[in-house]
Parts: structure tokens; sequence; C-alpha cells
């Protein structure tokens, strides 16, 4: 009985840890992606999110974030040509590649689908972002 008992504890303790590191690597991923954010966003999408009405989309409670994960995510890797429409509004632009690599762009995405009223615990990795093409 006693060994049973901490088996059963042992993995509780281990599989608690495993959450608790999983949550860690999000939020540093998060707070790295906010750097990114600062260094090449911020100037077209506003410290808010907001972006400029009818020129830059809005990142802030963005439906086009939330249903669109793997086209926000290669908009970021290639850039963005054409028409998107965001929160019902479109947006006919140009968004140069910024030249990040992969874990910047999972960084930076992890900190957009969490800010502003957007909401995403499905962690962006590096590995997700590499395996999106052109």
């Amino acid at each position: 009985m006693k060994v049973f008992l901490f088996i059963i504890f042992s993995g509780i303790t281990t599989f608690g840890f495993l959450n608790i590191n999983t949550q860690d690597k999000f939020q540093e991923s998060i707070t790295r992606g906010q750097e990114v954010y600062t260094d090449f966003c911020i100037n077209c999408h506003m410290a808010d999110g907001a972006g400029v009405e009818k020129t830059f989309p809005p990142l802030a409670a963005s439906d086009y974030l939330k249903d669109k994960r793997e086209a926000s995510i290669k908009g970021i890797k290639y850039g963005q040509k054409g028409e998107i429409t965001v929160n019902g509004v479109t947006y006919n632009g140009y968004m140069a590649p910024m030249g990040l690599d992969d874990a910047e762009i999972a960084d930076v995405m992890n900190y957009i689908n969490n800010n502003w009223g957007n909401t995403n615990n499905k962690i962006v990795t590096e590995e997700e972002v590499a395996a999106i093409k052109k």
C-alpha cells in the first residue's frame, strides 16, 4: 500500500511539474514575443494592438488571429499582400516579411495571441512555424 501511494504521489508531482514547466516556457515565449513586437510590429499595429483604421488591421480582439492561425503565422513569416478581413473590416495592403526566424515568429504569435483581448492557450512552437511553407 505504501509503495502504491508513493507511485501515485510521485506521478501527481511529476505531472504537476511538467504542467508548470510548460506554462513557464509559454510565459517566457510571450515575454520574448513582446520584445519582438516592440522591435518589429508596434509602428504599424500600435502599442495597444489597435492598428490604424483602414490601413493596418487590428491585432486586438482579432477574429482573424483566432480563426486563421496558419494564415497569421504565414503572414508574419512571408509577408502579407492582398485582401484580408479582420473584425468585419476589409484591408488590402502589404506587410513586408520582417526577416524573423521561426522562434521569433512563434514568440511574437504567442504574445499577440494573448494580449489586447485575445486568449489562446495553445502555444505556437518553432516547429509549427517551420512546417508552414509559402
